[in-house]
């Protein structure tokens, strides 16, 4: 369906979300007061739907924005994309532009879009993201299989003495034999939020969501309590 055809088709079946944006400085990380921020849907981006001004803490205010209907999040009917997709454009004194496509707006819950900002140099240049498709609804390539068994040293020892909460988790950026892959340094409470917020809606049930984060915790955990990436090299 194209970008058109797919706002057409949510006019006729329109809910309602929240979207606040949050505008911080990438060299200090400081709240950019007085920002301006231009909402619009992503298959539409000069069409503003909501312009906004940032306050002292950075944020605009709670923006209510055109979504799909609740049950589209609620059925596993992928022909059906359960969020809006909206683009957020941002300018301020002192920085470059900013722009991030594919901000997911659900009905019902709130989304948050943070966007950190650059000292603008000499050329004035202008910075783009594009979130991809959620990948409940996107079509990715299936999971790599991995054995539910997975071998030790010879010593029959688990690396670590103990389970382990760290601040940091090292994220390969690709197949785990893949040594061309780069490999991010993640705070761990950020890397379990960005991964949970991939794999479920935020409009599914409190019970299913914290189902959800305690499988993807311990999932986590268990990588980093065998350190599991540097055992299958």
């Amino acid at each position: 369906m194209g970008a058109v055809s797919k706002i057409h088709a949510m006019e006729e079946n329109i809910d309602k979300g929240k979207l606040q944006v949050t505008i911080r400085s990438g060299t200090d990380n400081h709240p950019v007061e007085n920002a301006l921020v231009r909402i619009s849907y992503t298959g539409d981006p000069d069409s503003f739907v909501e312009e906004v001004r940032t306050d002292e803490s950075g944020q605009t205010p709670v923006l209510e924005l055109k979504s799909p209907p609740l049950e589209y999040s609620m059925s596993a009917d992928q022909e059906k994309q359960p969020y809006a997709e909206y683009t957020v454009q941002v300018e301020a004194e002192g920085y470059e532009k900013e722009e991030v496509a594919g901000t997911e707006v659900l009905p019902k819950v709130l989304a948050k879009q943070p966007v950190l900002l650059a000292a603008r140099n000499i050329t004035d240049s202008y910075q783009r993201i594009v979130i991809p498709p959620h990948t409940l609804f996107g079509d990715y390539p299936p999971k790599i299989e991995e054995a539910e068994v997975k071998p030790i040293e010879e010593s029959g020892e688990i690396v670590l003495s103990k389970v382990v909460i760290p601040e940091y988790v090292v994220v390969h950026d690709g197949p785990a034999n893949d040594p061309s892959a780069s490999n991010y340094y993640v705070r761990y409470r950020d890397y379990i939020k960005n991964v949970a917020s991939s794999e479920i809606y935020a409009t599914w049930p409190d019970d299913t969501i914290r189902a959800n984060v305690l499988a993807i915790m311990s999932f986590t955990l268990n990588r980093v309590y065998t350190e599991w990436y540097r055992n299958v090299h």
